[in-house]
Order: C-alpha cells, then sequence, then structure tokens
C-alpha cells in the first residue's frame, strides 16, 4: 500500500458510537498523541499519510476506515450504519475523488468499512449490527464487475467482522473464532487468538509489519510463532472507543 488516509481525533470522542461494551473515559491528550503515534509509524514505512483535520461535530470521525471501502479500481463510500456518523462522508469523498473514481453505497442499504476484510480478490463482509443484507449486495453489485468474490459472514459477537478476524496475508487470518462463522473462510489458515485475550484479532498488517495492540501479548507470542514480524502499537484510548488499529487507517495502492 502506498497512500494512507487518516484523520484527527475529535474533541468530542468521549461521545463516540459504542454497541458491545460500557462507556470510560477516554483521555483526549493521550489519544491524540496515540493517533499522530501511528500517522508517524506509517509515514516512516513509507507511505504517503493523507491527515485529514478532526471535526468536533463528529465523535467518531478519526474511524476513517467505516467510510469507505477503497479497490484498485473504484473508491466505495459506504452507507454507514449509525445515522449519527453520516455527516463523516463528505470529507472523506471529497478526499478520495483525487484518487480514484467513487461510487455510493445509498439507504436502506448499510454497511461499514470494518465489516469488509480483503483477502486477495475475495471480500468478506461481516452482516453485523451494522452492515445489512443490501449492503452486502450493494457491494457486490460495484466490486463484482472487477473480478472480486464478494462473500458474506455472519457476525455475533462483537460490532464489526474485523473485530473477529483480520488477515495476516492472502492465506491466513488472525481470529476469535467465536465472534464469527468460520465457514465462509474455508481455504484459509486461521491463527486463533489466547483465549483470554478476545480482543486480539484485529491487527494492521503493512509493509511486512504486523501491528498488534501490546496489551494482547500472547496473542503476539502466537503470531511469531507463525513468523509474523510483530510490532507493539499502543491504541488503548481507542479500544475503549470500541475501535482498534485497522479502524484509523485506509489503505490503498497509487495509481
Amino acid at each position: 500500500m502506498d497512500i494512507a488516509l487518516t484523520r484527527g481525533v475529535s474533541p468530542a470522542i468521549d461521545r463516540c458510537e459504542l454497541t458491545h461494551i460500557g462507556r470510560e473515559p477516554i483521555d483526549l491528550s493521550r489519544a491524540v498523541a496515540q493517533h499522530e503515534d501511528y500517522c508517524d509509524r506509517l509515514e516512516a514505512l513509507g507511505l504517503e499519510v493523507l491527515r485529514l483535520p478532526a471535526d468536533s461535530a463528529c465523535p467518531d470521525c478519526c474511524f476513517v476506515e467505516d467510510t469507505a471501502v477503497v479497490l484498485d479500481e473504484v473508491a466505495i463510500l459506504t452507507s454507514l450504519g449509525t445515522a449519527a456518523r453520516r455527516a463523516e462522508s463528505p470529507a472523506i469523498e471529497a478526499a478520495l475523488s483525487r484518487h480514484r473514481p467513487v461510487r455510493r453505497i445509498q439507504l436502506p442499504a448499510t454497511i461499514e468499512g470494518g465489516d469488509v476484510m480483503r483477502v486477495g480478490r475475495r471480500i468478506f463482509v461481516g452482516l453485523s449490527t451494522r452492515t445489512n443484507a443490501a449492503g452486502i449486495d450493494a457491494l457486490r453489485a460495484i466490486a463484482a464487475p472487477f473480478g472480486y468474490e464478494v462473500i458474506a459472514v455472519r457476525v455475533t459477537g462483537c460490532l464489526h467482522l474485523k473485530s473477529a478476524v483480520t488477515a495476516l496475508d492472502d492465506a491466513a487470518v488472525l481470529a476469535n473464532p467465536a465472534w464469527f462463522d468460520t465457514a465462509p473462510l474455508a481455504g484459509l489458515r486461521i491463527v486463533a487468538v489466547a483465549e483470554d485475550e478476545p480482543g486480539a484479532a484485529n491487527v494492521l498488517t503493512v509493509r511486512g509489519q504486523t501491528w498488534a495492540h501490546p496489551g494482547f501479548p500472547r496473542t503476539i507470542d502466537r503470531l511469531e510463532n507463525v513468523g509474523c514480524h510483530v510490532t507493539p502499537v499502543d491504541i488503548s484510548e481507542f479500544l475503549k472507543a470500541e475501535a482498534a488499529l485497522t479502524c484509523k487507517s485506509v489503505l490503498f495502492r497509487r495509481m
């Protein structure tokens, strides 16, 4: 990946949307510092980081992954499953339109990028509280003509599919199998998170590194045992917002 789209941390992040966890105080200054470290690390790996400013009216705005799915051929603006977040989309569309033709998924279809996991030419999409069947069908209608297979995956124990499983490469994933239906992933190697670290499945694979939150040491051991080059990246404040490593960027190739 050559480009990372990011957005600053809203001063209202304490009012972020929550579904499966209780609300805890978020240290804004620490969250901002962690986000800057995340962006700086991407730049250090050679990516061009597009840093959009935060929006005080959008508490979740730094979680840009949910707003778009970017393929080599097209950028797809999602139809966010939470009405309060839909004001985030115009700024994302303006940024992505400089790099890709843009298509939009429209209501009543809903889909969020946190439910979308690309593995090669397959796109696994979580059927969740934020993404409905119509949203999956709409993504399929856009992506299939470019040669992508779109596969629905039922999510049962968490917010998004990528809360439960993320790609390590084109053949393997890190997963908490208790939180989703693993059957659609047949043929992929599943590396399971440590049993006492159920929230550890969201990692970010970028430029040969696997970024993981350091609060999941036993899962990190498992990743290293299968040959991953793990880089600890602290996102403790964002875990309180029901977010994780992939949530804070949209990675795509320069065309």
